[in-house]
């Protein structure tokens, strides 16, 4: 069975974007070397990638506009609205997150990505159907934004896997839900 696997990353205060959902305090981190080479090995056991339009919608039109930077996967955009796909590998999906995942996950190939948003995270953490979580803490409070965690998830214990301290002072931060 496939596992799944959030890799986000998050302020010190919980925030996964602010409140006009940009991502941009991350920008001053693109240059880090040492985290790109952490994101180049995770990747390397995806072939999935799972996310909400707000995703879509900023990787498109503010991170990534040249090119679609999940090439190498098929992702899979959750969305009630009428969007028409950009590329044969982009999926759009217009049903039961819990049932979908539960059933990619039966599929024999490599590990499943939670990309974001909150809207697809928080239910996954619900279902406790998210195996590892690859945090990388970024040093800043935003006071307001989007939340990673949301009030209505209940209790889940996490096991530690291993910390990295970058002299930047990111962390990454990975747990298992087993």
């Amino acid at each position: 069975m496939r596992d799944v696997y959030l890799y986000i990353s998050m302020t010190l205060d919980g925030f996964i974007a602010d409140s006009n959902n940009s991502v941009s305090f991350l920008d001053e981190y693109n240059d880090c070397s040492e985290l790109w080479d952490n994101y180049n090995t995770f990747i390397e056991n995806i072939d999935s990638v799972i996310m909400g339009y707000n995703t879509y919608s900023q990787i498109s039109n503010e991170l990534s506009l040249s090119s679609w930077p999940y090439e190498d996967f098929t992702s899979y955009v959750f969305t009630h609205r009428e969007i028409e796909s950009k590329k044969d590998n982009i999926k759009i999906v217009n049903d039961d997150l819990i049932k979908f995942i539960k059933e990619l996950k039966t599929k024999s190939t490599k590990g499943i990505w939670i990309c974001g948003g909150a809207n697809i995270i928080n239910p996954l953490i619900k279902e406790n159907l998210i195996d590892r979580y690859y945090i990388t803490l970024i040093p800043k409070i935003l006071g307001n934004g989007i939340l990673l965690f949301q009030d209505n998830n209940d209790f889940l214990q996490l096991k530690l896997l291993n910390t990295k301290v970058y002299d930047n002072g990111i962390i990454d931060l990975i747990y298992s839900s087993k």
